[in-house]
């Protein structure tokens, strides 16, 4: 091997630390090569590594009954559903590449998402997406610029999960101005399969062929995995090399024949190149495998004949594959790939030496111990700052803000207000089993084939989380749970994504800390095993950090096409009724955010023993047939709840209203309306059936309140303390679905 001098500033220029270097040193017994630095350096990024984040990890609950694969041990867990059929799952972030790139970058995560998902074996049924951006009103040149981030990473969801036919079925979107400048861009994707077709991705076998299949390997993507290691600067967004490019049409070919390979029962292993491209897929199906693997470059499928080792080794091109096959199948591999036109190449073998060895021709360029690579990265206990509670809000020093105006102003915000503006952009019907589409509290999709209702959502407060990290999880995983009760469905595992600042900055460690500790707290409580996740940091620009934003997506079952529930209300006449307590928390809320532009005060407590009492209790009455919508209490309280509850499904339906009665709170008006204390639910029920749900919630000693009536005329009234106040739902409504196509068709 020929070594060029490694200088120190090379070393810093990948991301290495002295102490890492000298690391590698120890482990080669020798200086690297600088295909081999190049190779150390992203493995052993964050990104790859999870090298500040993988102790923190471990406090995750990751096993249950129902878990086939944990978490961390392949691309993605897999869930057990019945009947021999299995659900595959993973949410991934592509937050950076996203700020520079909207458009491909959004893309190129979906597509990211979904090969995990089908390297599994599995068939990618459905796409969820949580997105957060800066603030979008007004004519600034940050609105301006958030305003263009939204258009294009909307666009490029929309294309990827069209072109190749995996529907987008639903989500979330928040705005905040701690998004200035770092949007988070994070994509979920379910898959299924028998649990006889779960596909590993170890290299096994001595002897066998190692092939690689898919797109021609080009300098797109180069070096994206250190590039997500680090902050946004000016300097940083100059990298637009390291945005992949991404092509549906191409991937839908590789899905397909990926599959049929792996009901061939000719593969040894399979694994998708992701991040890091060649060099992550080599050395984690090495390393999983206890085996080595040697490849030679030259026999690199490639976009351009003048590309380096280095670059080769390192390309993040998209959709391509190393699939390692059981020797002697060679034929029926190469037929496979040929039949569904992918370009492909036998690039090596599987040895027993436990090397990653990486060859151009007769030169060895990389040799390196595999294990080393993939698991023995450095890690971190980064320091965490101590944390003080923010003092809770004195209610005395806050103005009441106009009740009747402060509604229209809650449904107008853009993080509650509809986002039809994004969804009708996806094609959410494609496959044609999407029950309940974007819009309610999660989407429901029918397996046909395994013939099961999926429930799905993706949560997370991040306001309540910036205030107080450890609860502002804890509210997530209960938001989720929330939902998926509300929509008839148990659930059954969650995935997450954890985006924070810089790790090294003790107040964001401290964040990602305390979020980790919340969700833990909240699957033991559920017992919801986590099935892997993603950690995205350094998703800080030159204005500031990101508020902590740990995303939760749980997916839950329903047991019966039946127990479908919509949050909306379905005819005059049904009785509304509130399961949970009144409330009075109005830290974090979005009532302070919209009328005192505050973010403070202490969020919402959470108290597990009665969210799981209010979600069993629910259910319950779900599964004798006595609900007829049930609707989450979430941001903008009570009274953003029920005006949602009063839009209907479809444009055809006349709106309805409500009569509404809280009688004596002895509550400030704005604090019974808007304030956000968790655990509560709206439903509904038929008059006629009204006195037995009351009779079984007063047995089950759950809290509730009778609140009143749907009515035909599309008026919502609400009586606090003997002050009645009154909306026409039209109006409501057309706050509500104009506010975010109002906001884009700004300058």
């Amino acid at each position: 091997m020929h070594h060029p001098s490694i200088s120190a500033d090379l070393i810093s220029e990948h991301g290495l630390t002295p102490d890492e270097y000298q690391k590698i040193l120890s482990i080669l017994g020798r200086e690297p090569s600088l295909e081999e630095l190049g190779v150390f350096s992203v493995m052993w990024s964050e990104h790859c590594s999870y090298k500040n984040s993988r102790p923190e990890l471990r406090k995750f609950p990751t096993t249950g009954e129902k878990v086939l694969v944990k978490a961390g041990e392949e691309n993605a867990g897999v869930i057990d559903v019945g009947d021999g059929w299995a659900v595959c799952f993973k949410i991934e972030s592509h937050n950076h590449p996203s700020a520079i790139e909207p458009f491909q970058g959004a893309a190129t995560g979906v597509g990211g998402i979904i090969r995990d998902i089908f390297t599994m074996g599995a068939r990618p049924a459905f796409l969820l997406d949580s997105l957060r951006f800066g603030t979008i009103e007004g004519d600034s040149v940050q609105a301006r610029t958030n305003r263009r981030l939204l258009a294009g990473v909307t666009a490029g969801i929309s294309h990827y999960g069209n072109c190749i036919g995996v529907p987008t079925i639903g989500g979330e979107i928040y705005f905040d101005a701690s998004y200035n400048g770092n949007p988070l861009v994070n994509v979920f994707c379910l898959g299924t399969l028998r649990h006889e077709q779960i596909a590993r991705g170890a290299a096994k076998g001595v002897g066998n062929p190692v092939f690689y299949v898919g797109a021609e390997t080009g300098r797109d993507g180069l070096a994206g995995a250190a590039f997500a290691s680090r902050e946004l600067t000016e300097e940083s967004k100059a990298d637009r090399p390291a945005v992949q490019v991404g092509d549906p049409f191409r991937e839908k070919l590789l899905l397909e024949a990926c599959l049929e390979l792996l009901a061939s029962g000719c593969v040894a292993g399979i694994q998708d190149m992701g991040a890091a491209g060649l060099t992550c897929s080599t050395c984690e199906t090495a390393s999983r495998g206890g085996t080595g693997v040697e490849i030679d470059l030259d026999l690199v499928p490639k976009r351009a004949t003048d590309l380096t080792p280095y670059e080769i080794l390192l390309s993040e091109s998209q959709e391509r594959m190393l699939v390692i096959v059981n020797e002697g199948q060679e034929a029926p591999v190469k037929k496979i790939f040929e039949k569904w036109e992918l370009p492909y190449a036998l690039i090596g073998r599987v040895t027993n030496d436990g090397m990653m060895r990486v060859r151009t021709g007769k030169e060895t360029v990389v040799e390196i111990p595999a294990r080393a690579l993939a698991d023995d990265a450095p890690l971190y206990s980064r320091e965490a700052a101590p944390w003080t509670a923010p003092a809770p809000l004195d209610l005395t020093s806050l103005p009441c803000a106009d009740v009747q105006s402060t509604l229209l102003l809650l449904l107008a915000h853009p993080s509650i207000a509809s986002k039809h503006w994004v969804w009708r952009q996806y094609d959410y019907m494609v496959q044609n089993s999407t029950v309940v589409p974007p819009g309610s509290d999660a989407a429901v999709f029918y397996l046909r084939e395994a013939d099961k209702f999926l429930a799905a959502t993706s949560d997370c407060n991040a306001i309540y989380c910036s205030l107080d990290p450890k609860e502002g999880a804890k509210a997530a995983v209960a938001e989720a749970a929330r939902n998926l009760a509300c929509s008839g469905a148990n659930s059954i595992g969650l995935t997450d994504n954890l985006n924070f600042g810089n790790p090294h900055k003790p107040e964001s460690f401290y964040q990602l800390r305390a979020a980790v500790e919340g969700i833990s707290e909240g699957c033991r409580a559920f017992d919801i095993p986590v099935t892997g996740g993603n950690v995205s940091l350094y998703n800080e620009s030159q204005h500031s950090s990101i508020d902590p934003t740990p995303t939760v997506a749980v997916v839950g079952l329903i047991d019966d096409r039946a127990h479908i529930t919509t949050s909306y209300f379905k005819e005059a006449g049904d009785v509304i009724f509130l399961l949970g307590n009144l409330g009075n928390e109005l830290g974090g809320s979005h009532y302070l955010l919209v009328s005192q532009g505050r973010k403070e005060g202490l969020p919402p407590r959470i108290d597990f023993e009665h969210e799981k009492k209010i979600n069993t209790q629910l259910l319950t009455l779900i599964r004798s047939g006595l609900v007829r919508s049930a609707h989450d209490c979430s941001e903008g309280g009570l009274a953003v709840t029920l005006a949602e509850s009063c839009f209907k499904k479809s444009k055809e339906a006349p709106l309805l209203g409500a009569s509404i009665t809280l009688g004596k709170t002895g509550l400030r008006p704005d604090v019974a309306l808007f304030n956000e204390t968790s655990g509560r639910i709206v439903f509904s029920t038929s008059a006629a059936k009204a006195d037995e749900v009351e009779k079984l919630l007063r047995d089950s000693g759950a809290p509730f309140y009778r609140l009143g009536v749907v009515t035909e005329a599309p008026e919502l009234s609400i009586e606090v303390d003997g002050i009645k106040y009154e909306w026409n739902t039209p109006t409501l409504h057309h706050t509500w679905s104009r506010a975010l196509p109002n906001m884009m068709q700004v300058g």
